[in-house]
């Protein structure tokens, strides 16, 4: 009876494990065994030892089901379409008729989608999933997990419910704005894929934040989105930190490569002391990849109005065009007596620069400024501001075999004050020249050939009091062949003379300053030597650095004669600054170069010393002493005014250049003057990137000013320039992390700060703030503090009017 039992307790054991491990998705199979007892305490002890087995037995059953995991050994079904094959696999499938039914770990892979889930029924004939629980969908660079799913393989489209998805776009680096790493995600009820580059959301949120915790998002009840494009939201709403900031109609977000899509951009608001609350939108168009315009305008509340514009376009290789327009509606600043003061006004620039056939290249270059005193009261920043020149250059050329020939038109305007605006203004229009390189017409003697030749008709007209206007169009022409004869003695000593006959015709001459027409013609006989004596060099070692040491040095000898009466010759440009001339240029440049492993050798430290000798220092009669004397062979040495008195020397010039490494540059220029015994003229810019993405930039300029020839010296007139400017910050406006920027111009004569600027700005991966200060001290016209603020919307733009990091020059 004892071994009955036995038995059946053995029995029972087996069969309820053997229960419980098919539940597990395990097959166990037992056969026990009896066994024969003698006493009880022997039947106690085997039935202990063999409930001891039966437990060891199954822990390690249990184990090795965790080990495993839920899933089986999956089926594989593959099912061919006349666009491919799609592959099935699950846990198990069946098949009724043309429907498959597959459960547990499904998985669609058709062409480069992937469509998984717990539950999926796939109708071979429409080519439509449907899909249930823990729903996934892949496709290139789109990803969304949804409760459940209806797609259809063949035509790409489905729609899913209570989804979360991400889309990935790798952007293009854009220095104006900021650009996130992260992925748009986005959360909605509903998800509809219309074809494989649209989505349409419903009640989504869509964010480029991490999106456990979003610094912002939009939230709208329905937006489409169009991959690598664009994200369009229908009355939306922009979410900072979970609270509603502003209402969006319709709102176009880029989510693509390129950062361009058609719309209104974000609305700028700030604050300064002369313009009042500045508020203002802008219209950006972007209808092709090759053009884009931008159309805005802005209210000022203690001046008027501003309107801006600004078209780009690139419309066929090599060619491109800029256009841009500001100006400013101006109510006029309150004076004593209540008369308004208005500086409004307007500037019109335009560049084109294109290649056309046959080797011909068309460029125009147009800046139109209405005054100055519109530009110093409305500039954006300071380096705009104390730009007192405005350029115009148009011409249409063309190289072939060594031969020249341009058509142009150019015009200068430069104003010397403002409040009143005082100008000259000298214009090129048309003009067409020739010229040729140097040819060797004898294939074995050393002798060049070459000729420069024009013809144009210029202008010229001042209203600094008295005042000097020239006829609309004064005939201008001018044909000058040249030879060389380069001579070589030894390899280290060469000579070589160039001499030049100069003709040119003037439709008109000056006499007592006062333009009469009668037309003269000047000739001269030019003549020039460039010696090249042999140069000193020194190369040695130090482990794997080579070094080495050049002395160069360098004799001109220029020579000019006819000019004759240089002071009737009406002064257009640099051209007709040609005067009787007899002096010798000599100077000596010292490099020093470094060579490290190999690698390609860079100059370290330049040092260029140069002088002139005039053996004539009255040109001929040109120079006129007590005033400004600007002449070809005086700029030829020195931009700076130096000679109001017969000079036999010039200035000593002095410019070192000192570059060891990419985070350090300066250069250090000095004139000095023999006969004043003093230098007039210094200036200093140092360059320095000290840590990472900190930089210092500190530049200062003096110079000794030579007073204008007139009965009295304006008030205006400072003897002495000097002036110092400084930039220093870390990182830049886009990147991440913290950012600074300080600068200020300082004018030491005067005793004031021209300009001062602060920024601080904080960027985040997928937002940023930023803050700044801007004093402009402009004289009489301007004296302005203006307080800015902005925030970065990565990938779409930013809300303020915090400008970029501008460069001291």
């Amino acid at each position: 009876m004892f071994a009955k039992q036995a038995t059946d307790g053995g029995e029972f054991g087996a069969n309820s494990l053997r229960v419980f491990l098919r539940m597990l998705g395990f097959v166990a199979v037992f056969k026990m065994m009896p066994f024969r007892m003698e006493s009880n305490s022997s039947r106690r002890f085997s039935g202990m030892r063999r409930s001891g087995l039966l437990l060891a037995l199954f822990l390690t059953l249990l184990t090795g089901a965790k080990a495993r995991g839920p899933q089986q050994d999956q089926t594989l079904t593959r099912v061919a379409t006349r666009k491919g094959e799609m592959t099935l696999r699950a846990d198990t499938q069946r098949k009724s008729g043309n429907v498959f039914t597959a459960e547990g770990h499904v998985e669609i892979s058709y062409q480069d989608v992937k469509l998984r889930a717990d539950h999926m029924e796939y109708n071979e004939q429409t080519k439509v999933a449907i899909a249930r629980g823990h729903v996934q969908f892949d496709h290139a660079n789109e990803h969304l997990d949804a409760e459940s799913g209806t797609y259809n393989l063949e035509e790409q489209t489905g729609t899913f419910k209570n989804v979360r998805g991400t889309v990935k776009a790798e952007h293009f680096a854009n220095p104006n704005v900021l650009v996130s790493p992260n992925p748009l995600t986005f959360a909605a009820a509903e998800v509809e894929r219309t074809d494989a580059e649209t989505f349409i959301v419903k009640h989504a949120w869509l964010t480029v934040c991490k999106p456990d915790r979003p610094k912002w998002k939009f939230y709208a009840p329905r937006a489409v989105i169009h991959l690598q494009k664009s994200v369009t939201l229908y009355n939306a709403t922009f979410h900072l930190f979970y609270i509603p900031v502003i209402y969006l109609p319709r709102a176009s977000v880029p989510a693509g490569e390129k950062l361009r899509q058609t719309g209104f951009l974000i609305p700028s608001a700030t604050h300064s002391t002369t313009r009042g609350y500045v508020l203002g939108d802008s219209f950006y168009w972007a209808p092709t990849d090759w053009m884009d315009a931008t159309v805005g305008a802005q209210y000022l509340s203690l001046r008027g109005s501003s309107q801006n514009g600004e078209l780009r376009m690139k419309p066929w290789e090599n060619a491109t065009l800029t256009a841009s327009y500001f100006g400013v509606i101006d109510r006029g600043l309150p004076e004593p007596g209540g008369i308004l003061m208005k500086q409004g006004g307007h500037e019109d620039r335009l560049f084109f620069d294109a290649m056309l056939p046959d080797g011909w290249r068309a460029v125009a270059d147009v800046d139109q400024l209405s005054s100055l005193t519109f530009r110093l009261a409305f500039s954006e920043t300071f380096a705009q501001a104390v730009n007192s020149e405005v350029r115009t250059t148009t011409f249409l050329t063309k190289n072939t075999d060594g031969l020249t020939v341009s058509l142009a038109a150019l015009s200068y305007k430069n104003f010397l004050s403002a409040s009143p605006d005082t100008d000259i203004d000298i214009r090129t229009a048309p003009e067409i020249r020739v010229g040729s390189l140097d040819r060797a017409p004898w294939q074995n003697l050393p002798i060049y050939f070459s000729f420069d030749a024009f013809a144009d008709a210029v202008h010229r007209e001042t209203n600094v009091p008295p005042g000097f206007s020239t006829p609309s169009f004064v005939s201008r022409m001018e044909f000058a062949p040249s030879v060389t004869a380069p001579l070589h003695w030894w390899p280290w000593f060469s000579v070589t003379p160039t001499f030049t006959l100069r003709s040119t015709r003037y439709g008109g001459q000056l006499e007592n300053s006062d333009f009469v027409d009668e037309p003269f013609v000047r000739t001269t006989e030019e003549f020039s030597l460039d010696v090249r004596p042999p140069s000193l060099e020194r190369t040695w070692s130090d482990g794997d650095t080579q070094w080495r040491h050049t002395i160069e040095p360098e004799v001109a000898y220029e020579y000019v004669d006819g000019v004759n009466d240089f002071a009737k010759t009406p002064l257009f440009d640099e051209d007709d600054t040609l005067t009787d001339t007899n002096d010798v240029q000599y100077g000596i440049m010292q490099r020093l170069f470094r060579r490290t492993n190999n690698d390609d050798s860079e100059e370290l430290i330049s040092w260029d010393l140069q002088q002139k000798y005039y053996f004539d220092p009255t040109f001929g009669g040109a120079l006129v002493p007590g005033q400004r004397n600007v002449f070809q062979a005086l700029d030829s040495i020195t931009p700076f005014a130096f000679e109001d008195s017969l000079h036999r020397f010039s200035p000593i010039i002095s410019d070192l250049r000192f570059e060891p490494a990419e985070r350090f540059d300066t250069e250090v220029r000095v004139d000095f003057d023999p006969k004043r015994g003093q230098m007039t003229a210094i200036g200093t810019l140092l360059k320095i990137k000290p840590y990472k993405e900190s930089f210092l930039t500190l530049a200062h300029f003096s110079t000794i000013n030579i007073p204008p020839l007139s009965p009295t010296i304006p008030p205006t007139f400072e003897p002495y320039s000097n002036q110092v400017r400084v930039q220093v910050g870390y990182g830049d406006m886009t990147r991440r992390g913290w950012n600074t920027d300080f600068g200020f111009s300082y004018d030491i004569s005067q005793q004031v700060f021209e300009n001062q600027v602060a920024q601080v700005s904080y960027n985040g991966s997928c937002c940023g703030f930023g803050f700044e200060y801007q004093r402009l001290s402009l004289g009489s016209v301007r004296d302005e503090n203006e307080w800015g603020f902005v925030f970065r919307i990565a990938n779409i733009g930013s809300f303020g009017n915090v400008r970029k990091q501008q460069p001291i020059f």
